[in-house]
């Protein structure tokens, strides 16, 4: 596996860190919002407000990446930031301080997305980039095994005792950041060295290849209706479960997403990119449908198990087929618009959710994402993606 080199290695470690110290997080985080007075509309728009954050924030630094030729300083900076986030949860528990705190997190992903992708994506070639971002994907999901693994344990101990779980988190947080100092990025020369003002964040977009816009549309369809996961666990504590299920469900869907990201990524490159995202959305509503009539713990691990499989197709390898429908040296601002404009949508997805579960019903949340889906996975089917239709270098 030569295609694996020093540096994919380290970016792969230290996502896995990270990951350890969100994920220790993300399960009990709907249940710590609950118990602190969050309605489901509150929650719904603390996450769309969080990933709408990260989203403008992705396109913006995607360009100065792109721009300047630098990528380690975004990458270290993104950590960082999202790394001092994690205990600010634990400090006070005012709407807007919470608020304030997920904000900061999501604002470091922003920051180093497009940034960590191109460094991953400039490692390796065309051919072999299903493979490389399925096994980044694999170690990032193995850690949101471990994170809510740790996150299981604890509650059996320490049940409703959230906030020390925010100052837990810190540790491999930072050692995330620690691993960045062992990375070596390629030389890139600049294309421009200029600021961008916020408003241009999406101008990417505008002269972006065709088939580019083609991909981001649909996919952009399927995110207008994928909520935060926060929903599909608030599902089954509505049923009357427990914490323990609640967070067992999801380490089981991490697990099968880490196992499942490389072997999936080695069948993209040999079957299709294109052909295994659109099966993942496929699943995704299979999924969505699922929850929306399921009411116990077997059909809830069932789901999950097809959840992570789902996930193993589309988030590596929607990456890695973006980066192979656009120029080298704009593989930061494509990834980071991209990402960036799904971020906007997640706004629109999870506050829709929140007011969906409050004022028609739990189940509507799912019956109507799937359905959304299901005409996202048909036009990606039919989409016409032709490599020839790139702008060269």
């Amino acid at each position: 596996m030569k295609y694996l080199t020093r540096t994919i290695w380290i970016l792969s470690l230290v996502s896995l860190f990270n990951d350890i110290s969100s994920e220790m997080l993300y399960p009990i985080m709907p249940l710590f919002l609950q118990s602190i007075g969050f309605s489901s509309v509150l929650i719904g728009l603390l996450e769309g407000l969080a990933e709408a954050t990260a989203g403008l924030s992705k396109g913006y630094f995607g360009r100065l990446s792109d721009s300047y030729g630098k990528r380690l300083p975004f990458v270290q900076f993104g950590y960082l930031l999202s790394s001092v986030s994690k205990p600010m949860m634990a400090l006070l528990t005012y709407p807007i301080w919470i608020f304030s705190a997920r904000t900061a997190d999501r604002l470091g992903k922003g920051i180093r997305t497009g940034a960590r992708d191109a460094i991953l994506s400039d490692e390796t070639s065309s051919e072999n980039k299903g493979k490389v971002f399925g096994f980044h994907r694999g170690m990032d999901t193995l850690g949101a095994a471990i994170g809510p693994s740790i996150a299981l344990v604890f509650v059996m101990f320490r049940p409703g005792q959230y906030k020390i779980m925010f100052l837990l988190a810190f540790v491999p947080a930072i050692l995330s950041v620690l691993l960045t100092v062992f990375i070596k990025e390629k030389k890139a020369e600049p294309k421009t060295k200029t600021s961008f003002r916020l408003s241009q964040t999406f101008d990417y977009f505008k002269s972006s290849p065709v088939v580019y816009k083609k991909l981001s549309l649909a996919l952009l369809l399927f995110a207008l209706f994928n909520s935060s996961d926060y929903f599909l666990l608030m599902k089954i504590k509505a049923t009357g479960l427990n914490d323990q299920s609640v967070i067992g469900c999801y380490i089981l869907y991490n697990i099968v997403f880490a196992l499942a990201s490389f072997p999936i990524g080695i069948l993209a490159d040999k079957l299709g990119l294109q052909k295994t995202l659109a099966f993942g959305l496929l699943l995704f509503a299979i999924v969505y449908a699922g929850f929306g009539f399921n009411t116990t713990l077997v059909g809830f691990i069932t789901l999950f198990v097809v959840y992570g499989i789902y996930a193993a197709s589309t988030d590596g390898v929607s990456k890695a087929l973006i980066s192979n429908l656009v120029p080298k040296s704009e593989t930061a601002s494509a990834i980071g618009t991209f990402t960036g404009l799904n971020s906007i949508m997640a706004l629109a997805a999870s506050s829709l959710a929140g007011l969906i579960w409050k004022f028609v019903s739990p189940d509507a949340v799912f019956i109507v994402s799937a359905g959304g889906v299901f005409i996202s996975f048909i036009i990606l089917s039919l989409l016409n993606l032709k490599a020839k239709e790139v702008r060269p270098n």
